[in-house]
């Protein structure tokens, strides 16, 4: 039996600040043995969701082709135009072959693993690994970068680290923050009972919505086809002063743009939408497109674009969102004097890459005064991770 389940750890309360440092000294001592997983033999995918469908196209983009999806909903999704090349099949019709022969890539994030890998095992898969584990692989010829480990911690790391978990504003963030490390140090999947992932209310948590009036000037970073900027205006009920919404991939930028329509926004006054990139500083950058959201900013990019620091940018943000496959932090950097100008709140994600660990937050708290710090968690398997700053000013408490 090759396949090798995470390690599971439930914890029945939420740290305090002394607690959560032990938590984090006693994890550095464990050893890991967890590594990027190349790909030895041929590729069955399970999960044909959004994850399935990225999954998919980044097989086919390095090379490597996956004849078969496992997924529930095969029937019904056999005959969607995305899948109809290739075989779908339900878990209860998988022939022992492949459960023994392939390679099983698990394109799911939207559920804890370690019941998926349990239950793979019951049903005789002998070899499956998280979909991501099997990305960090190839990041040479790819620039996704949401499987990567982290390296045992140096002195400096876990006293940033515990400077950062002294700095969240509340318990759940400090589990939600242990958690996102164990699973990127080790790949053990720890859960708090008191601090639940949530899939829903991504970018959008309940202490966002307290700060929310209707003057907000909201910039989309990393707009994709406009699902949070949808979000947005169907929470405010389209009462805003204005949108700024960034997005460089071409094909994404068309379906924004569609959104944009249906939203009956594309003769709005209060509507910019910009093709460019984000940045530290303002000039030419090398962007990857074509890879739905995980479109980048990449040295590997083939395609040469301006990138504008949002200081550069002559917008006055209340509310920041960045999603951009980690280049949040730079971006953050070439908004400094925006920050402390017009003090928004800012959503980041924060799971791209290791900065997620201390240096992106760090940055946060270090920079912006006043100001309270949460992280949240809304996907599993060290994904999903957000960074929450919100100025004490805007609470509604």
């Amino acid at each position: 039996m090759i396949l090798q389940h995470p390690i599971a750890r439930q914890f029945s309360r939420l740290p305090d600040p002394a607690e959560a440092r032990r938590m984090l000294r006693r994890l550095q001592q464990v050893p890991s043995h967890a590594a990027p997983r190349r790909v030895d033999k041929p590729v069955t995918l399970y999960g044909a969701g959004n994850l399935g469908r990225l999954a998919h196209a980044y097989f086919k983009r390095i090379g490597v082709t996956v004849q078969t999806v496992v997924d529930a909903n095969a029937g019904t999704l056999a005959n969607t135009p995305f899948w109809q090349q290739t075989r779908l099949i339900a878990p209860e019709d998988v022939p022992n072959k492949l459960k023994t022969k392939t390679l099983l890539a698990i394109s799911i994030a939207n559920d804890p693993f370690t019941p998926v890998a349990e239950y793979l095992t019951r049903q005789g898969w002998q070899d499956a690994v998280p979909f991501y584990d099997i990305a960090e692989a190839y990041r040479d010829r790819h620039p996704l970068s949401n499987g990567w480990f982290a390296d045992p911690f140096s002195d400096i790391d876990l006293d940033r680290i515990e400077t950062v978990l002294d700095g969240w504003h509340d318990a759940l963030s400090r589990a939600h923050h242990l958690q996102f490390i164990a699973w990127r140090r080790l790949r053990q999947e720890w859960t708090f009972s008191a601090a639940p992932v949530t899939t829903d209310d991504r970018f959008f948590i309940p202490e966002v919505l307290d700060c929310l009036n209707h003057e907000e000037r909201f910039i989309d970073l990393g707009a994709h086809t406009g699902s949070v900027t949808r979000r947005f205006c169907q929470l405010t009920g389209g009462r805003f002063a204005e949108l700024c919404l960034i997005e460089p991939d071409r094909t994404s930028l068309e379906q924004l743009e569609v959104t944009m329509d249906e939203l009956g926004l594309c003769d709005d006054s209060r509507l910019r939408v910009m093709d460019c990139g984000i940045a530290a500083r303002t000039g030419m950058g090398r962007f990857y497109e074509g890879l739905d959201y995980a479109s980048q900013l990449t040295p590997l990019g083939k395609r040469k674009l301006p990138v504008v620091a949002l200081d550069d940018l002559e917008f006055t943000p209340t509310f920041i969102k960045l999603h951009l496959e980690g280049g949040e932090l730079d971006a953050l950097k070439g908004a400094e004097q925006t920050l402390l100008s017009h003090r928004p709140i800012v959503v980041a994600t924060s799971y791209h890459n290791i900065q997620g660990l201390w240096e992106l937050p760090l940055w946060l708290m270090q920079t912006l005064p006043n100001y309270r710090f949460l992280l949240r968690l809304h996907s599993w398997c060290g994904t999903g991770a957000v960074i929450y700053a919100l100025p004490n000013e805007r609470s509604s408490h």
